[in-house]
């Protein structure tokens, strides 16, 4: 079941599970940073969300700086009247790469979604621009996010509430801190009511990077591809069965059916089949200059033996230095070892 038809000029979008790495690797940094433009990036900073006030802007201005960009401008609306400011909007437009900061999402949403400024985001996105966000501005990406509720592994009737969200990525509801937080059970409470929605679980310092990328047939398809230390969790809804519309107050829910998928780094899915990219094996470099090796020493014990040129003596001593590059095989002088 297709959840959009992608239009081939957005940009990517960075999901970000929060408490991404900002002192050592900075790989999820790194790489918004490189999708803003390097050098030529200008980011528009977003921490509507957070309540540290200045102190966030600082973090993340002399991060992005520091990791090469070019230009970091603060964006920081108090108010639903301060998101119509033209001012925030024309920074927003005019930006390569927009970064929403964790906090309270529901603020963020709140003071954001459906005005002017909350425009602009979306805009950004389809004229190329990369946007990313972290904890809370990861979940406000999707159409629907988790507005508050309670961890916990069983879902259970009422354990959280929905709010709309940007509409970044489609039929599907984003949580973050996933594993960290066990909110197993509150994304499954969502689905099971909303069975349409797609669920996705992002850990810490982990991202869900979503580009449009086309088949062989040159037809788009969102896909996403997760980079970072842990994983992303996928629900997929399509077939379930629930009592959701008759389980009472607080009482466990019935969730049966539900495809689940858990995404390491590397992996990838395709959000608009729902099904997971097949990935090509990976080997290891040393492994497969050992096993070239002893292929050409098979196929010089194949002429030797052809050619009859080498005695049973010098067959051994060669079978045995390419058994301890390919493991143990029978000899053929020997017949098969029992």
């Amino acid at each position: 079941m297709p959840l959009t038809s992608p239009d081939r000029t957005t940009g990517p979008l960075m999901v970000i599970g929060g408490a991404e790495d900002k002192l050592r690797k900075r790989t999820i940094l790194k790489e918004f940073v490189s999708a803003s433009g390097g050098a030529d990036a200008r980011i528009a900073l977003i921490p509507t969300a957070s309540s540290l006030g200045d102190e966030v802007v600082e973090v993340y201005d002399a991060l992005f700086r520091r990791l090469g960009a070019g230009e970091v401008v603060p964006v920081r609306p108090q108010s639903r009247e301060e998101a119509h400011d033209p001012d925030l909007v024309k920074a927003v437009g005019e930006a390569t790469g927009v970064f929403m900061t964790g906090g309270n999402q529901l603020k963020l949403s709140a003071i954001i979604c459906g005005t002017p400024l909350g425009d602009a985001i979306v805009e950004a996105h389809e004229r190329g621009a990369v946007v990313g966000g972290t904890s809370a501005g990861a979940s406000i990406q999707s159409s629907h996010m988790v507005a508050f509720g309670v961890g916990g592994a069983t879902p259970k009737q009422r354990m959280t509430q929905v709010a709309a969200g940007l509409g970044l990525v489609k039929s599907a509801v984003i949580d973050q801190h996933f594993d960290q937080r066990n909110r197993y059970g509150r994304l499954l409470m969502i689905v099971a009511q909303s069975p349409q929605l797609l669920g996705i679980g992002v850990d810490e310092d982990t991202c869900a990077l979503i580009t449009v990328e086309e088949d062989a047939d040159e037809v788009p398809h969102e896909v996403l591809r997760v980079i970072g230390r842990g994983s992303v969790t996928i629900f997929d809804p399509a077939s379930i069965v629930s009592n959701a519309h008759e389980a009472k107050r607080s009482s466990p829910l019935l969730a049966s059916g539900v495809l689940l998928h858990v995404l390491p780094a590397g992996a990838a899915y395709d959000l608009t089949t729902r099904t997971l990219v097949p990935q090509p094996a990976a080997i290891d470099p040393e492994d497969a200059a050992e096993l070239a090796e002893a292929q050409r020493d098979m196929r010089q014990l194949a002429r030797d033996i052809a050619a009859a040129d080498a005695s049973p003596a010098a067959l051994r001593r060669r079978l045995a230095r390419t058994r301890t590059k390919i493991g143990p095989n029978p000899d053929p002088l020997e017949g098969p070892v029992s």
